[in-house]
Order: structure tokens, then C-alpha cells, then sequence
């Protein structure tokens, strides 16, 4: 355990009330939840953990310290869920233990007396910025105040970002959690700086450059984003110094605007509310820019381009026929040639091909074609020679050095580990590393095509049968080859033209694919190239190299002649003495592919050889999704790190381990794009998170907390519920007391209704909450009123599937007053649309 941790929790155990806990995200707070757990003894009484995710509650179970120090200890935390019955769990309220526990199933057993709360020594509460005055952690913890004011609570946040996101938040969090104290440990904090930087690990910062495409992508991405954002400084609703390029590269940056757009969200414009989400879709396309290939780039734009090319505002800036334009040159190129001419690339072209095309051109007067460019990623060259050089420089370590084999072999694992962003990058790179990158580029290059030909069908099927859509020109015509009219000067001609090639292409790889399942040829795609696996083997044994070799031989056919129709920029020669280690089967289904099968065919071989010749042995690699937010610095105990997708949480979580295990020499690469916005974000990350601590610094000094917080807000008449002002008043206006007040009221809730924050509500009016099973309606005020509440979601949902007639059909035949509640968001304003009588009488009579 690193030391700032153990000053935590000791200024924790300083307050018998508990506190507010802020840490910099990544400085290992599941560590320091299971060390704080492991303090607990039994003696004390039942711990409770609240607001804990799944991803969290694997972290704390995984860094659980053993051997334990305290012998009290019973070990693990166990997650109590509603498969338990409630004696299992009043027995295990009792036990003294440590729990999971989700809010709904807690809040119940309060309310119907089955936990023995005297017995309950505290309260762990995860993800503190996600509280409010109404949510059911505040409820929870003000009914336990109220019976056990000796029980600490004990709160957690690592993402300060979320704590400033509104006026005096951390102020109103700890209000409504009953603590007094505020701890702030930031990056820079004395004690945390020094612990994480008296061993530093060696890094490498590798700035990669980007390609001009990319680089072109990015400023027009950059430019329509700055137009957005210009009209939006022209509506005059919001604060402007928030709108600038910097902040709309982060996910907190549609949370802001829609905090302030909120209020008056429904006297808003449709352009306006356009914009917040187009400003939502140019920070994905910015994302995805660097973190995903071209082919997979290009996929994403032709989605947006279909679904919301006709209400999107970006789509018609000056600027966002770049974005598209340079997409589409990573990825191929669309030539035209005139009749009897050939064009510039064709001189590219192997004379066979050229011969084809020109015979072509010749019966059909002209045509197109397109070229594959199939643009890599810079970064995947970069990552394979990191990987080497790192075996290169293992192995001359071993040849030098006979004892770190022996004395140093569980500390140097050999694992490189290669931090992504998502799970998708992960599985790409484990396969550029085995396959090749020209070969994961051919794969997705098809996957695309095919999915050009699935969206035709499915709009031709969607015209109807009686209308039979005309096969496009061009359609099914091998070598890529569509049809020249005299339409081709006008640009919509170009682009229907275009398409069509894309069709044609993709047709011939779904017939040759169906062909192949027909004559029987195996498919070795599914269980070879299985992706889910997470540790890649780089170094392949002799057997391993012959094995990949046959299956290459038996794939060529079914992955790759099949795309004859499209003309590749490899233009080398091809290789001799391959035809005859090919079987039989494989000969003759060479014979029924077309002329252009050998240039193909050559290709493939040199895929083949990129991936198998080319490059040297390689260490054990394991890629890492940082969206899974498993601690698996811990678990692998990785020597070397590549950062692919730097993440400021992730480096964090590095300084730790190497602070944790000083004897390791850790090494770590970065990759970061040259002057883009990966760079950008990154830094201005740590710029946020720094301001943020600083505006609670500032909080925390001018802070107005009562001495007596509980008194204060639970009030010190009533040691079990809170004094309403109505009951105040009431006794006021009585003569100061002289008649007794009026019974409480009390309202069923049923079970369900707890995860909406109007229980919380109705007792902070003085209500009393009885929690029941109900079959009909959500509460009940009295034998004859029933009231069933809906949210606008809810609603809209339930008047589309009927559920809402058949409820209230129920409620009238069971109560004599049957009410809808109709609940809106607290912060957002609402209005009533009129509806003009014709148009109502118009719809009923349209349903009737």
C-alpha cells in the first residue's frame, strides 16, 4: 500500500461522523476501499457498501491485502440481492460483516424495521458526484442519522470534474450526507507527489506523424465544430466562455450545455437543439479519427450521411464535404475513363489488368473503377517496431546476463502490455500483430462492401413488392467495371455511379462466398482467427508457422480472388513456385475464377509474407480495454506498457504500480499523434482536473456548515422523522399547542417506486413511507384514491404499447378515484402544447 493512502484513511478515523473523500482519478481508490475494509473488525457492527458498480466491486475483491492484518476480519465483502429472503437478511444485518448492497433493497428494510440499525456501524458510499438532495443514497442515510446517530458515513469520489459541475455541489452532498469534513487529495498534493515520483518508471514518448488525409480530416472536423459553436454563441442562452473548441472534446461538454439549455429546453429552437447534438457527433468523429482505421471511419460517416443527413446542421457547413472526401481517399479512389483512353493510375495496373479494362472501355464506350488505397494507421507500424525492438533488447539482455533467467523470474514476466481505448482496438491490433496489417485492412475493406450490399436489399425490400427496384448499372459486372451514360457530368451521376461500383464489387465477393459454401469449401475463419482471446502469442513455433501457412492456402480463394473487381495499388511482380504446393481442390477452383485471379492471388502472398517474413519474433503481448476498468496492473504485472490510447486515469494507475513495486524496472511507451487533438485532449485533461481541486480548495474555505449538522437537519424534537413546517405551523396557529395536531398521514409506495426520488420527497414532507407489493397503482392515499405516476418516458412508452389503458381500466374498477401523475424532471421547465380541436377530432376519428 502506497503511503498517502494510509494518511487517508487515517484522517477517516480522526471523525467518528466519517467524511467526503476526492481523490484524482486513477490513484487506485478500489485499493484503498478493500485497505479500509480490512480495518474493520467484526466487534464494531455491520459495514454497508452503497453506489458500487460491478467493474468497482471486482476491483475491491481483487485488491483485498492478504495475508490480512486484522485476525477480526471475516474476509470479503458479500453482495446482498433480492434472491435472499428477509430473515437471510436480518441475519446477516446482524452478523457484523461486510456487504454489497444496492439502495432499493436498503431503503425497504429501513422502512419496514427489518434491519436492526443500532447494530450498524457505517455506511460506504461509491461514486459520491452522482448524489443529489433526492436521491435514495440522501433518503437512506437521513432515516439511519435519525436512528443511529453513532453510524459514520463514509463517501468517495474520484472524478473532481463531476463535483464543480454545479453551484456549491460538494457543499450540498455533504449537507445531505450528514458530514462535516472535506478531504481533497489531488495529483499535486504534497504526500501524493512525492510517493509517486521518488522511483520514476523509463518513458518513451513516441509522437507519431499523421498522414495528410488525416491531418485534413481534422482541421475540417475542427472548422465545422467552431461554426457550430458560433451559432450557438448567437442564441444568446448560454454562457459563452464555455463554448470554446478545448471543452467540446470532452464527454462533460454536452453536460454543460444541457445544464444550461435545461430551463428552457422546450422554448427552444430545432436548429438549437440540432446543434447540442451535432456538437455531440463532431466530438465522436474527432475521437474515432485517431482511434479507429479507415475502413471503419469511412463505415461511421455513411452512417451519420443516412441517418441524419436531413436534419443534421454540420452536414451543410462550408467545410463537411472535406471530412467526407478525405474519408473516402484513405480508402479507395474513383476513376473515370473516357472511351479508348486509359486513365493516370492505370499505368499502375499489371498489363493483363490494363488489357481487361481497355477491352472494356471499348464495348461499353467508357466506364469507372475503383481503386483500393486501404490506408493503415500510422500507429500500427509504430507498435509492431516497438514490439520488436523491445524482444530485440530481451534478448540481449539474456545473452548478457544468465541471472535474471533465474533470480529475478516472477518479478520479469515478460508481458507487454498495450492499453487501448475500447474492446473493438483491442481485438483489431491482436489481429494486425498475427495477420498483418494489409490483411485486417482487406478484412474490413470487404466487411464494408458486404454491408453496402445488405443495405441495398434491405431498401429495395422496403419499397415494397409490387415495385420491383432496377438493378443498378453495374451491378454484378465482375472486375469492378459500371456503365458510362451520358448523365456522368452532373455530380449526382458521379456519385450513383460510384455507388453502383461499390455494388458490383461487393456482389462478387457475396456470389464467390456463396460459391464457395456450395462446393463445399471449408471455412477456417470462425475457429482460427478467434478474436475474443485477450493474451496475443506472438512467438510461433515451427508446427504454429505451418499451421497459419496451410490455413492461409485455404483462405486466399474465400478471402481474397473474390474482390477481382476492384484494381489493388500493389503493383509488384509475382512470385514464382506456388502453384505447385496447392492441392487439387485448390487448382480447380482457380479455373472457375476469373482472368484476374493471379494478381489477386500474389496479393495475398505478399499479406502472407508481411506477416510472417517481415517481421521478427515478438514478446507475449495482452491488450487491455480501458473501458472495462479492471485492475489488471495487478494481475499481469506487466514490464512494459504501451499507453496506444493514453488515458490520465490509466497513467495514474501505472505511477501506483510502480510506486507499489519499486524493484521492477517498468518501462512505458506513449503514442500519441502529432499535433491532433489526442495531444490536446490529453493535456487539457489534466488542466481540468487540476482547476477543478482548485475550486474546491476554494469551496472548502468558505464553506457554511452547522456545528450541529444533525440537529440541523433532522431537528431536535423528533429523534425518528424530521419536524414538518406544516406540523409547526399548525401548532402555532393553535394556541401554542393546547389540541394535539393532526395524525400523520401515511401513503403505500409500492417496492418499484423507490428507484424514483418521489418517496424521498414525500418524506421530507413529514409523510410517513409504508413499502408494499402493489398490483394496482403505485401508491395509495387512502381506500379510495390510487395514483399511478408516470415519467414522460414512461408515459410515451405506455401510450404506445396500450399498458397505460389496461392500468387505468384496473384502477377504476378497484378505487373510486383514480389519479395520473404525470412527474417532469426537476430541472427542466415544461410547457403545454395546444392541440387545435379539428386536428383532435381528426385523430379520433382516424382511430375509431
Amino acid at each position: 500500500m502506497v503511503q498517502f493512502h494510509e494518511h487517508i484513511i487515517s484522517d477517516l478515523l480522526e471523525d467518528e461522523n466519517g467524511g467526503l473523500v476526492i481523490l484524482s482519478s486513477g490513484l487506485s481508490l478500489s485499493k484503498l476501499i478493500a485497505t479500509l475494509l480490512s480495518l474493520h473488525s467484526s466487534d464494531q457492527g455491520t459495514l454497508l457498501i452503497l453506489s458500487a458498480n460491478p467493474s468497482q466491486r471486482k476491483s475491491i475483491l481483487l485488491s483485498n491485502p492478504n495475508p490480512n492484518p486484522n485476525p477480526n476480519f471475516n474476509g470479503g465483502p458479500i453482495e446482498i440481492n433480492t434472491e435472499l429472503p428477509s430473515h437471510q437478511r436480518h441475519a446477516l444485518y446482524s452478523s457484523g460483516g461486510v456487504y454489497f448492497i444496492t439502495s432499493r433493497i436498503l431503503i425497504v428494510d429501513l422502512l419496514t424495521s427489518k434491519i436492526p440499525t443500532s447494530k450498524i456501524a457505517g455506511i460506504l458510499i461509491l461514486n459520491a458526484h452522482s448524489l443529489t438532495e433526492t436521491s435514495t443514497e440522501a433518503f437512506i442515510v437521513r432515516i439511519l442519522r435519525s436512528l443511529n446517530r453513532n453510524a459514520y458515513i463514509r463517501a468517495f469520489s474520484d472524478k473532481p470534474c463531476a463535483m464543480v459541475s454545479g453551484f456549491a455541489k460538494a457543499e450540498r452532498i455533504m449537507k445531505c450526507l450528514f458530514v462535516r469534513k472535506l478531504h481533497l487529495w489531488p495529483r499535486f498534493q504534497v504526500y501524493v507527489s512525492q510517493e509517486l515520483e521518488r522511483n520514476p518508471s523509463e518513458v518513451v514518448d513516441f509522437r507519431v506523424p499523421m498522414n495528410v488525409a488525416m491531418k485534413g480530416i481534422q482541421k475540417a472536423i475542427i472548422e465545422v465544430m467552431d461554426a457550430c459553436l458560433k451559432e450557438m454563441r448567437k442564441t444568446n442562452k448560454v454562457d459563452v466562455e464555455d463554448l470554446t473548441v478545448e471543452n467540446g472534446l470532452f464527454k462533460s461538454f454536452d453536460e454543460i450545455i444541457r445544464r444550461q439549455l435545461d430551463p428552457i429546453w422546450h422554448n427552444l429552437g430545432k436548429k438549437t437543439k440540432q446543434l447540442v447534438s451535432d456538437l455531440k457527433t463532431l466530438r465522436k468523429l474527432l475521437d474515432y479519427l485517431v482511434r479507429y482505421d479507415a475502413v471503419t471511419y469511412l463505415k461511421y460517416l455513411d452512417s451519420l450521411r443516412a441517418s441524419e443527413s436531413f436534419r443534421s446542421v454540420w452536414i451543410f457547413a462550408e467545410s463537411s464535404y472535406k471530412i467526407f472526401e478525405y474519408a473516402k481517399k484513405r480508402v479507395y479512389l474513383f476513376t473515370r475513363s473516357e472511351a479508348g483512353t486509359s486513365s493516370g493510375q492505370n499505368e499502375n495496373v499489371t498489363g493483363k489488368k490494363r488489357k481487361l479494362k481497355e477491352s472494356s472501355n471499348e464495348k461499353q464506350g467508357g466506364g469507372v473503377f475503383l481503386q483500393e488505397i486501404l490506408e493503415e494507421p500510422p500507429k500500427w507500424k509504430v507498435l509492431l517496431d516497438i514490439l520488436e525492438e523491445i524482444e530485440v533488447e530481451r534478448t540481449k539482455q539474456a545473452s548478457s546476463i544468465d541471472e535474471l533467467v533465474g533470480a529475478n523470474e516472477d518479478d520479469n514476466n515478460g508481458i507487454v502490455l498495450v492499453a487501448c481505448k475500447d474492446e473493438h482496438s483491442c481485438i483489431q491490433l491482436e489481429d494486425c500483430i498475427r495477420n498483418g496489417p494489409k490483411k485486417v485492412m482487406r478484412e474490413e475493406w470487404e466487411k464494408y462492401l458486404l454491408s453496402k450490399v445488405e443495405l441495398k436489399g434491405y431498401q429495395g425490400r422496403r419499397k415494397g413488392a409490387k415495385k420491383k427496384a432496377k438493378e443498378p448499372k453495374g451491378f454484378g459486372i465482375l472486375d469492378g467495371v459500371a456503365k458510362n451514360t451520358k448523365e456522368d457530368a452532373g455530380s449526382s451521376s458521379i456519385n450513383k455511379q460510384e455507388n453502383d461500383a461499390l455494388l458490383a464489387a461487393a456482389s462478387a465477393i457475396r456470389n464467390l462466398s456463396k460459391n464457395k459454401v456450395v462446393e463445399g469449401q471449408p471455412d477456417v475463419d470462425n475457429e482460427e482467427n478467434a478474436r475474443g482471446r485477450r493474451k496475443g502469442k506472438s512467438k510461433k513455433t515451427s508446427q504454429e508457422k505451418q499451421n497459419l501457412e496451410k490455413h492461409n492456402k485455404t483462405q486466399y480463394n474465400s478471402k481474397t480472388s473474390d474482390k477481382s473487381q476492384v484494381a489493388s495499388p500493389d503493383t509488384g511482380g509475382v512470385r514464382n513456385g506456388n502453384a505447385g504446393t496447392e492441392d487439387g481442390f485448390h487448382e480447380g477452383m482457380q479455373r472457375t475464377l476469373h482472368a484476374g485471379n493471379g494478381f489477386l492471388r500474389r496479393h495475398t502472398e505478399d499479406v502472407i509474407t508481411d506477416a510472417m517474413t517481415n517481421r521478427g519474433t515478438l514478446p507475449p503481448v495482452h491488450f487491455h480495454a480501458l473501458e472495462s476498468d479492471l485492475a489488471i496492473l495487478d494481475i499481469l504485472k506487466p514490464s512494459v506498457i504501451i499507453m496506444y490510447h493514453p488515458d490520465i486515469a490509466f497513467v495514474r494507475e501505472v505511477e501506483v504500480y510502480n510506486a507499489e513495486n519499486p524493484s521492477k524496472k517498468l518501462k512505458v511507451y506513449f503514442l500519441f499523434y502529432e499535433d491532433s487533438t489526442e495531444v490536446q485532449k490529453f493535456e487539457a485533461s489534466i488542466r481540468r482536473e487540476n482547476g477543478a481541486f482548485e475550486s474546491l480548495i476554494r469551496q472548502k474555505s468558505m464553506m457554511m456548515i452547522p456545528v450541529n449538522l444533525d440537529d440541523h437537519l433532522l431537528g431536535v424534537n423528533s429523534p425518528i422523522e424530521p419536524q414538518s413546517s406544516v406540523a409547526q405551523n399548525s401548532l402555532t396557529r393553535k394556541a401554542g399547542g393546547r389540541k394535539e395536531a393532526d395524525k400523520e398521514m401515511q401513503v403505500i409506495v409500492d417496492m418499484r417506486e423507490f428507484m424514483s426520488s418521489l418517496p424521498n420527497v414525500l418524506h421530507q414532507k413529514g409523510m410517513r413511507i409504508i413499502p408494499v407489493t402493489l398490483e394496482v397503482g403505485d401508491y395509495i392515499l387512502s381506500p379510495s384514491i390510487c395514483v399511478e405516476r408516470k415519467s414522460i418516458q414512461d408515459l410515451f412508452g405506455s401510450f404506445a404499447s396500450g399498458r397505460l389503458y389496461h392500468q387505468v381500466e384496473t384502477m377504476v374498477r378497484y378505487y373510486r378515484i383514480p389519479v395520473l401523475l404525470i412527474e417532469f424532471s426537476q430541472d427542466k421547465s415544461f410547457s403545454f402544447l395546444e392541440l387545435d380541436p379539428y386536428v383532435f377530432k381528426q385523430r379520433s376519428y382516424l382511430e375509431e
